[in-house]
């Protein structure tokens, strides 16, 4: 009898995702468990089937050369999926969880090491830390100390959450591992103890400091190098600073996002600071020299070319930013913005208005060409 298409077996079409494919088994998998057909060899093989096809497009190597050549490529000894073959419980490790964690009571365990040799002890959580600086302290980096709540390891117990003088006892139900064993049909499945909860030992004197969990919380104080050039969102982590394990486990680690607050003047581009400034109309006129700021603090004299329109960008080589570990540094581009005169005395009306009238197309060459063509295009239209 022909084999069916392993898309077809799970419902699927062609160039679904793993996730997809995931789904769909898990859902099948269900639905004709043999736990659920008991005596039913159709059902029985029916999930065979399933498995089979599960076992080919989950894996991306298995699923590209059936896509390419169907169920020839594994005959012959091909190392095709083979129904229960020796990969059968790897491909079932996904979905024992949903299909036996109501009625056999609670989840896989986690961590821990081999098989049988389980411990109580668990890694202990990471944590996140929001530190905003200014663009000065990004541009010369800064030693900031810092204030982080967190959990320690007991001192009383030195983290194994026993009292002094005792120590943990191993669990009888599942003889330290951790994990015990249950039948279901012709399955063997592996479970977290109920007993111990995957710890694979018990405290039968817990410490009082600690309450047995081997950790107290507490606020400490770290020193934190925060370096030249970091950018908005630069994540900084502090290996083996984070909470402290349960019960002796290793320390997580703690992890610090950097926010750069707005500045008054300056606007960040990767490496490249921009500002904008505003000159006087006449400066812009008739040349000059401003004084700008720099993100180090400092100023500089830049002179400004007699004519200078408003939006002139003139560039300050290595005036911005470090780059983040590098000798490297970006440039500083300054924006001229020209001021219009306003609130003007008698007087500066006057030598604007005489101004006015002794200007012609060369002083304003940009507007008198502009209106010059305005009116040829209306009379062209009354024309």
């Amino acid at each position: 009898m022909a084999k069916r298409d392993y898309y077809e077996v799970l419902g699927l079409a062609r160039g679904v995702g793993e996730q997809d494919i995931k789904a769909a088994f898990r859902k099948m998998a269900k639905e004709h468990h043999p736990d659920k057909h008991a005596g039913d060899k159709v059902a029985e093989q029916k999930f065979k089937e399933i498995n089979e096809a599960y076992e080919v497009l989950k894996d991306p190597q298995k699923r590209a050369a059936y896509d390419q050549f169907g169920h020839a490529a594994f005959e012959g000894g091909r190392g095709g999926p083979g129904g229960f073959g020796p990969d059968f419980a790897s491909s079932m490790s996904d979905i024992f969880d949903d299909l036996f964690g109501e009625f056999m009571g609670g989840r896989r365990g986690g961590g821990g090491g081999p098989r049988g040799q389980r411990s109580g002890r668990e890694r202990g959580a990471d944590i996140r830390y929001n530190m905003d600086i200014a663009l000065q302290e990004a541009f010369s980096g800064k030693q900031a100390q810092i204030r982080v709540p967190t959990s320690i390891g007991c001192e009383t117990c030195s983290g194994t959450g026993a009292k002094v003088g005792t120590k943990p006892t191993t669990c009888p139900t599942c003889a330290g591992a951790g994990k015990v064993r249950a039948s279901q049909g012709f399955f063997t499945i592996e479970r977290t103890c109920p007993s111990c909860h995957g710890r694979g030992e018990f405290i039968e004197d817990p410490c009082p400091a600690c309450s047995g969990i081997g950790r107290i919380n507490r606020e400490r104080t770290l020193a934190v190098n925060i370096p030249a050039g970091v950018e908005d969102g630069t994540r900084i982590r502090l290996a083996g600073e984070g909470e402290a394990g349960l019960r002796g486990g290793p320390t997580g680690d703690l992890y610090i996002f950097l926010s750069i607050k707005p500045h008054e003047f300056f606007q960040r581009d990767g490496a490249d600071i921009f500002c904008r400034v505003p000159i006087a109309m006449t400066t812009a006129a008739l040349g000059g020299n401003i004084d700008v700021p720099t993100v180090d603090g400092g100023r500089i004299r830049m002179p400004v070319p007699a004519g200078t329109e408003t939006g002139k960008q003139f560039r300050l080589k290595s005036k911005g930013m470090p780059v983040l570990r590098s000798k490297v540094q970006g440039d500083m581009y300054i924006q001229v913005d020209v001021e219009t005169p306003k609130n003007l005395s008698r007087r500066q009306r006057e030598l604007l208005e005489q101004f006015a009238q002794e200007s012609n197309t060369e002083t304003n060459p940009a507007s008198d060409g502009f209106f010059s063509k305005v009116k040829e295009f209306f009379e062209g239209k009354a024309g």
